[in-house]
């Protein structure tokens, strides 16, 4: 079968990528639809600084994940719905024909298997893959594939936002409104924030941030920030979210945020940073770290795109066959150019 992999820097299209087979407790999909992640974006350009950074890491849980080796092709694609085609032997898997999207992981008895870098298993950018019939989600009401393709950045969002604990009596400050920043916005809006305030340099990005809920949308470069919170949001409670991830945010957002707000931090930055305590201390501020979903919540993030409480459509500005993800990579690099583009195998 075909597939678009990583291979030395690259992204290149494959057409001799054996078509997996389930085998005990896995079910074998066509991709419907994958859209590509700024994640993605991230590992092509900085994938050994990445795992450079998560073999030093200390005190996560072993799941018996294993690192992809960037010397031989790497399969990615995490954003992905697919048909159902056949479960494995003895596996009880939704009906052929369902439409089901997942967490992207595999179980396996040596522990979880990442569906996001992997040299062994397919992925979101190739036409079949496999996945852990436990885990699937069965894609409700008629749902477009690919609108259910987009659950997984969504539940990033709503992770964000239910982490930060925002809620109506909160406004929120969203700096960056790239593919995390829009899905943090969307949740604010669906948890009752008001008002959310959002900032980016791309004025196509501004548009999409106004899209999906915020109330207000700056460029930086003509209003700061923090000058724009002070205008909009006067005395409310403050949640800052950091979706840009570059050094030098944080330690901005502390200097400048009010007293006692809030900073979650989901953007990732990929170099060494500095901040400077003082600024936290003085204003007693709350930094949170966040990364990824609970299950609960990608679940929860399916059902709120089903029941038109996420609107996901706006989003969408493009598909691709698999011949066109090397393209579509490098149309991503320009922040005014898309919002998320989908591949379509």
């Amino acid at each position: 079968m075909r597939a678009a992999v990583l291979r030395a820097g690259e992204i290149v299209v494959r057409d001799d990528v054996p078509d997996p087979r389930p085998g005990f407790g896995q079910v074998l999909v066509a991709v419907k639809a994958c859209g590509i992640c700024g994640s993605d974006l991230h590992f092509v350009r900085h994938g050994a600084t990445m795992l450079a950074l998560g073999g030093q890491m200390e005190g996560t849980p072993d799941f018996g994940r294993q690192p992809p080796d960037l010397t031989r092709d790497v399969f990615m694609g995490h954003e992905f719905s697919g048909e159902v085609l056949e479960s494995g032997p003895d596996t009880v898997g939704p009906e052929p024909g369902s439409i089901v999207t997942s967490i992207p992981v595999m179980l396996s008895a040596a522990g979880l298997q990442d569906l996001v870098y992997s040299n062994d298993l397919p992925a979101g950018y190739a036409e079949r893959m496999l996945l852990s019939a436990p885990l699937l989600q069965v894609v409700p009401n008629g749902l477009d594939p690919r609108h259910a393709a987009l659950t997984e950045p969504m539940a990033v969002g709503v992770h964000a936002v239910n982490r930060s604990g925002a809620g109506p009596a909160d406004g929120a400050l969203v700096l960056g409104s790239g593919p995390v920043g829009l899905a943090v916005i969307a949740a604010l809006r669906l948890a009752g924030v008001e008002p959310i305030v959002a900032t980016d340099f791309s004025a196509t990005r501004r548009g999409l941030a106004l899209t999906m809920g915020a109330h207000e949308v700056v460029d930086p470069r003509s209003e700061p920030a923090f000058d724009a919170w002070a205008r909009v949001g006067g005395s409310r409670p403050l949640v800052v979210f950091d979706a840009v991830g570059v050094p030098g945010i944080i330690d901005d957002v502390l200097r400048r945020a009010p007293t006692r707000s809030r900073v979650v931090v989901v953007g990732v930055c990929m170099e060494p940073d500095r901040i400077t305590p003082f600024f936290g201390i003085a204003k007693e501020l709350n930094v949170q770290f966040v990364l990824g979903y609970e299950p609960d919540e990608f679940a929860g993030t399916l059902r709120s795109i089903a029941e038109g409480e996420l609107d996901v459509a706006p989003l969408i500005t493009d598909e691709v066959g698999l011949d066109g993800v090397p393209g579509a990579f490098r149309q991503l690099e320009d922040p005014e150019g898309h919002g998320k583009i989908l591949v379509v195998p």
